[in-house]
């Protein structure tokens, strides 16, 4: 076979072959030079007589076709007709691949197409005569190759007849593929060494990141609760989004929403420190404001460069509201159960770490029944549009979501388009005051008794104590328990603190809570009685004999000191 002859139909040739048979071509079509006063357009300024002695300008037609692609440490093969019959593959096709048999077909004799999947695509070249590149294919043996199919014609013989419409093999023009692959085995080694390499670097951030969160959210005696992270992306740099549920005692619960500006484990480590101070500051039951005022210290001590968002929340069972502050974070969205959704006021002070700000507490209303959403802004912002069309689509989806917390956090995800591929971090923290009727309802009560002061005090509340809790149907040992520490409470209060006093006895499905509440902001400590000491010894004896105690400031001014008693099972 001539291959000079298929070279003519080569991209790139064509024209060249063209001018070889048309004599009044101009000589440099041929690789001859032109003469100096030749005067033609985009001729050579030099001459003959300026190249090297027995220097000769080399043509196309010199070259042989079989020695240019035999020397190639590309893979060449040639195929012809419809079953693309071998006609030559050059020295490094054989070198990687085996001899190949001329004249026999490629879905046979050369199964590396198969794997490459070319022989489809071949087929399409055939017949659309347009070149088709495929990148980084890889075979069995564990190569990979990119290759290019282009389609070749054989100039048909003077007076031969047309080829057949079915693609049969006459003595006219012969089409055929010259497919064309490079080894880039290596590359695609080390791109797969790469994204191994990111793949296992985002696991470990992903991993660390989950491992910060909550692995298990408590659940109060009076909401239910649910919340979901989802990274966001397939690259390795996770964000800092957190989340958290703190029990603070006497049923008041804190729920925590953040964000750490920046991508990264820098992020997620940031984000783990912050996570840990609130839980620490949680613990003093500080307003939500001064907690904010001290995680803003602390964020700048960390890394100046990193800026967080957060809020703070707390619910008090007894007030039915939630009591926040914002450090430039989204607002919280209340629903309530006829499907009005409510937003809190605009943030209550700049994002932490900004220092020189103080932050202020707001309240929204948690009746029963009601469900509200903190959340991070990766569920509402989009590239594309302004937040508040987020914020109104959020509104919309949670004002028809019903069901559980984890039914309605889960249905939020979905409203928003939050997929695996989404390009920023997400968490969502769903919190419902469930509305207790029925046998339910009759596990929840409530009584109070203002006290005046003097000596009868301390009696009254011993007998108010004892009458509740007898109503309630507690065992004789926790009704006994629970008059001894209402009475050292009160007696505490009477002796160190000022009016107005209040008695609070609380029951829940889970616990018995007493809380006493008084004007002076003094909070007691517990201490170390001497023998001969007549005072000293009650919140001893209240931390001896409670599950747990606690105390804290109003926002109003005075205290509260509380204990708590964990119901039989």
């Amino acid at each position: 076979m001539n291959f000079t002859r298929w070279s003519a139909r080569l991209p790139g040739t064509q024209r060249r072959a063209a001018a070889r048979d048309d004599r009044s071509s101009v000589p440099a079509a041929r690789g001859e030079y032109a003469r100096p006063d030749s005067g033609a357009p985009g001729a050579p300024t030099h001459s003959p007589a300026h190249s090297p002695a027995g220097a000769e300008a080399l043509a196309l037609e010199d070259l042989s076709v079989r020695d240019v692609l035999g020397r190639l440490p590309a893979l060449v093969a040639l195929v012809h007709g419809p079953d693309h019959r071998i006609a030559y593959v050059n020295d490094a096709y054989t070198a990687a691949f085996g001899h190949r048999p001329v004249g026999a077909p490629a879905a046979e004799a050369m199964p590396e197409l198969a794997e490459l999947s070319l022989l489809p695509l071949m087929d399409q070249v055939l017949r659309s005569r347009t070149p088709r590149t495929v990148k980084s294919r890889k075979v069995r043996g564990g190569g990979s190759y990119t290759v290019t199919c282009t389609p070749v014609t054989t100039p048909a013989a003077p007076g031969a007849p047309a080829p057949a419409q079915d693609g049969a093999r006459t003595d006219g023009p012969r089409r055929g593929v010259l497919v064309y692959a490079t080894d880039v085995t290596d590359h695609a080694e080390a791109a797969e060494r790469l994204r191994t390499s990111e793949r296992r670097h985002r696991e470990t951030a992903v991993t660390l990141q989950r491992s910060l969160l909550p692995q298990e959210l408590e659940q109060p005696d009076d909401l239910r609760i649910a919340a979901t992270y989802q990274p966001g992306g397939t690259d390795a740099a996770v964000g800092g989004d957190w989340y958290d549920v703190i029990t603070l005692g006497a049923g008041r619960t804190a729920l925590v929403i953040g964000d750490v500006m920046g991508r990264g484990v820098r992020a997620a480590a940031v984000m783990g420190q912050l996570r840990t101070a609130v839980r620490a500051y949680a613990r003093l039951d500080l307003p939500p404001h001064e907690v904010l005022q001290l995680l803003d210290g602390l964020a700048a001590e960390i890394d100046a460069s990193q800026i967080a968002t957060c809020v703070y929340a707390v619910h008090d069972p007894n007030e039915g509201r939630l009591v926040y502050a914002s450090a430039g974070h989204l607002p919280i969205l209340v629903c309530h159960e006829d499907g009005t959704v409510h937003r809190t006021e605009e943030p209550t002070g700049p994002p932490l770490g900004t220092g020189g700000w103080e932050h202020a507490s707001a309240t929204i209303a948690l009746p029963p029944g009601s469900t509200a959403v903190l959340y991070t802004d990766g569920l509402v912002e989009r590239r594309s549009e302004d937040i508040d069309e987020g914020l109104t689509a959020l509104e919309r989806a949670l004002s028809g979501a019903k069901g559980s917390p984890q039914v309605v956090c889960d249905r939020l995800i979905r409203s928003l388009g939050v997929t695996a591929e989404h390009d920023d971090d997400v968490a969502v923290l769903v919190v419902h005051h469930p509305a207790r009727t029925g046998t339910n309802a009759e596990l929840f009560h409530n009584a109070s008794l203002e006290l005046l002061g003097g000596i009868e005090a301390a009696p009254r509340a011993r007998a108010f104590a004892s009458g509740v809790l007898t109503s309630w149907r507690f065992p004789v040992e926790l009704c006994d328990l629970g008059v001894l520490a209402a009475g050292e409470l009160v007696a505490n209060s009477l002796q160190h603190g000022t009016p107005p006093m209040r008695l609070a006895l609380r029951r829940t499905d889970r616990r018995l809570i007493i809380e006493v509440t008084d004007g002076d902001d003094h909070l007691p400590h517990r201490r170390r009685a001497e023998p001969a000491d007549e005072a000293g010894r009650g919140i001893t004896i209240v931390a001896t004999i409670a599950s747990a105690w606690g105390s804290r400031r109003a926002p109003d001014g005075g205290k509260a000191v509380w204990c708590e008693f964990e119901l039989p099972r």
